[in-house]
């Protein structure tokens, strides 16, 4: 596969805008996740459901545009108000408590009572005259005419209903022209809009969560952005790692130009590892097929260092951050108890960069031109029960159904010269490492 006109014309997201992009979502991410367990939205949901209910929005307006005087409230207020100015009612009541009613009642419960129709016996008595003048006034005529009458039943009850806290309470409400700023409901809208004018709840409203889908099914179980200074300190070991702690896994292979260097060759500058391939004479071990292990003059140096004591995982996915130079072979690989199955994330082999899957002495990769080597791009394996998918800066480059390994494996990184290769100086640095469990 030919990625130059993918990188040419942007098929490939730059690495460092790849990982702005990458940075900018897992911060929008969490602090999506974080908002979403506030307080604060979940006030907002709760007040929102409330204000933009339909029962909220005709109760508001019914409120703020009813008018005073469609009120039962001012029914009542008024018609007590016309009863209590009322001039015959205030004679009523008046009359009511007088000294000449008082002395009339007394009156007509004595036999003389029955003489005031007699006008001779009106004028030969005084009493009877002045009952008489009496029962003929306005004032009697007044009393007679609301004395338990309905109309001052009616101004009775108004008298005590109007007194009440309630009455009060709601004739003042609805008296308000502002009586929406007065209501509850009022508070809530405010608090509401408080709420949603706030910069955390806006963002939420405005995310949209599926784009996190990806990243929320990754739960990060390795990471290593290389703040160690020597391998004792880190989750790495230097060598080859093999099941039977018996067999020595510092040494190189006799078909190779470099030794490996028992770690001396890996170094960590400014988060960036790197394993150095050197040219320098040294006499160490190699694996040879048919001799075993050998002492053999090399004329590089160079590393390998896995961490299959500290980290395997069985599934998921597995990327780092690389660059690398020389006419030399660099690996980032995963490996497990035996020679096989190995895979191949990242293999530079002095000419082009390869991936694949080898397993069951059975090979499944692709050879990828155009890229350089030199930058750093991210590369990344994504394996699942039922498939390995290999990507560059999040670009698809392959992927096999064939040979699935079933078994937890390690990380590894390693750079060697072939007898094929002239040889040269040059470096396999890796910026990060990664490894996530998918669910």
């Amino acid at each position: 596969m030919n990625l130059f006109w993918k990188n040419l014309f942007g098929g490939i997201t730059p690495t460092a805008k790849l990982e702005k992009h990458e940075a900018d979502l897992l911060t929008a991410m969490s602090r999506y996740e974080e908002i979403e367990k506030s307080v604060e939205l979940a006030e907002y949901k709760k007040l929102h459901h409330l204000v933009m209910s339909s029962d909220f929005k005709d109760k508001k307006k019914t409120i703020q545009n009813r008018k005073y005087k469609d009120t039962e409230e001012y029914r009542i207020e008024k018609k007590f108000n016309k009863l209590h100015n009322s001039s015959d009612i205030k004679l009523y009541y008046e009359i009511l408590v007088s000294h000449e009613l008082a002395k009339y009642i007394q009156f007509e419960k004595t036999p003389e009572y029955e003489m005031l129709d007699d006008k001779k016996k009106v004028r030969e008595s005084e009493l009877l005259k002045t009952m008489k003048h009496f029962e003929a006034s306005k004032s009697y005529k007044t009393y007679l005419r609301f004395h338990e009458s309905f109309i001052i039943k009616e101004y009775e009850e108004l008298k005590i209903k109007v007194q009440t806290q309630e009455f009060k309470k709601e004739n003042e409400f609805w008296a308000n022209n502002s009586r929406w700023t007065t209501t509850e409901d009022y508070n809530l809208e405010q608090r509401f809009n408080i709420l949603a004018k706030n910069p955390d709840i806006i963002f939420y409203e405005n995310e949209k969560p599926e784009r996190f889908k990806k990243h929320r099914a990754l739960k990060l179980s390795f990471q290593d952005e290389f703040k160690w200074n020597t391998l004792d300190n880190s989750h790495w070991a230097f060598g080859f790692h093999y099941k039977k702690i018996e067999l020595i896994g510092n040494h190189s292979f006799a078909n190779e130009k470099q030794a490996n260097n028992s770690g001396k060759n890996v170094s960590v500058e400014d988060g960036i590892l790197k394993i150095n391939t050197k040219q320098e004479t040294i006499e160490s071990r190699a694996w040879h097929p048919t001799k075993g292990f050998i002492e053999k003059e090399f004329q590089y140096t160079s590393d390998m260092m896995q961490t299959a004591k500290k980290f395997r995982q069985k599934q998921g996915a597995f990327q780092a951050k690389i660059r690398c130079t020389g006419d030399i072979h660099h690996t980032f690989w995963m490996g497990a108890d035996g020679k096989l199955p190995q895979i191949n994330i990242f293999h530079f082999d002095g000419k082009c960069i390869t991936l694949g899957n080898a397993n069951k002495n059975l090979v499944d990769g692709i050879k990828i031109n155009g890229l350089n080597q030199s930058q750093f791009y991210i590369y990344t394996l994504i394996w699942s029960e039922k498939e390995l998918i290999w990507m560059v800066n999040n670009l698809e480059v392959h992927r096999t159904t064939s040979n699935i390994p079933t078994e937890a494996m390690y990380l590894a990184f390693n750079s060697f010269i072939t007898e094929k290769q002239k040889g040269s100086t040059g470096s396999l640095e890796i910026d990060w490492v990664r490894a996530y469990t998918i669910s």
